[in-house]
């Protein structure tokens, strides 16, 4: 297991909003900020962009009395610090992630990836049998897109240069993103600061400013992704969907379907992108209910 080293938790993080321990972990000359909290079968929760482990709060919040609650920050991303030379392309942080699963040396864990988190932990999953053995995938995907107008469109505007330089510059991905993927609430002020200064300045906001660029460019990690599945088939995934989302649309929650046929599939009603946030209580209560019924099976 990589040492846990020695690092400040920043004075702006709250810790009513966030009363977790935060831990620090070198993983191949980062340093990665996760918590880990609770005890029980082993949840690994994976953000997505622009987002940290701040975004699963409430639920680990709600689960950690029954269930290991393991959250980290991409380096880049959160409280987690790149080493020199990162790019904070999605194939880096499925690395990264791989690595972290050896550290903890998880086994028989359940992935839960949203977002990019889908991708980026399924390439981990893929790389480590055994170590995962249930998938939770909300609003995710996991397969090239190129080609596809809708995505297509999404990589050359959201990954273009104008908005590269404005994420840097003003941190729009922020300004933009947590509000638009939340519809069934509105983010608080104090959450909209967890999420800036988590991203504080330019090169900070690199980090965001890369991936939508990504979904086209890295179509080779994808393709890994799409090849990994295939052998992920098997596990028990349940597929959690907000239908009141921009980010991606029916056609892909089917897809994940027909990928991973051992699912089950539950719909949020008017939910954004960050479902987990959006609509909290509906998420754990599909989480608790599909872990019962697979207990009890």
């Amino acid at each position: 297991m990589a040492d846990t080293t020695e690092s400040a938790r920043p004075t702006w993080v709250d810790d009513d909003l966030f009363p977790f321990e935060s831990r620090f972990v070198d993983v191949d000359g980062h340093t990665v900020h996760y918590v880990d909290e609770g005890s029980g079968p082993a949840l690994l929760f994976l953000h997505g962009n622009p987002t940290w482990s701040f975004l699963w709060r409430d639920v680990i919040r709600e689960l950690r009395d029954d269930f290991r609650c393991i959250a980290l920050d991409y380096p880049g991303f959160g409280l987690s610090t790149p080493k020199p030379g990162y790019r904070y392309l999605p194939e880096e942080h499925a690395d990264v992630v791989t690595a972290f699963v050896d550290a903890l040396d998880l086994d028989g864990a359940t992935l839960v990836g949203q977002d990019w988190g889908g991708p980026i932990g399924l390439a981990a999953a893929a790389r480590r049998p055994g170590a995962f053995t249930r998938l939770v995938l909300a609003n995710a995907w996991a397969w090239p897109v190129n080609g596809d107008p809708y995505f297509e469109a999404f990589a050359r505007i959201a990954g273009g240069l104008p908005m590269r330089f404005l994420a840097r510059r003003l941190n729009l991905i922020v300004h933009a993103f947590i509000p638009m993927g939340h519809r069934l609430r509105k983010p608080t002020a104090a959450e909209m600061t967890h999420y800036r200064r988590a991203l504080d300045t330019p090169a900070r906001r690199q980090a965001a400013a890369v991936l939508p660029g990504r979904i086209t460019a890295s179509q080779a990690f994808f393709t890994e992704v799409e090849a990994g599945a295939t052998d992920l088939r098997h596990l028990p995934t349940l597929i959690v969907w907000g239908n009141a989302q921009i980010g991606f649309r029916p056609r892909e929650r089917e897809r994940l379907e027909e990928t991973f046929p051992a699912h089950e599939t539950v719909i949020l009603e008017g939910a954004g992108l960050y479902v987990e946030s959006d609509a909290t209580d509906e998420f754990v209560t599909a989480i608790r209910t599909w872990t019962a019924a697979h207990q009890a099976g």
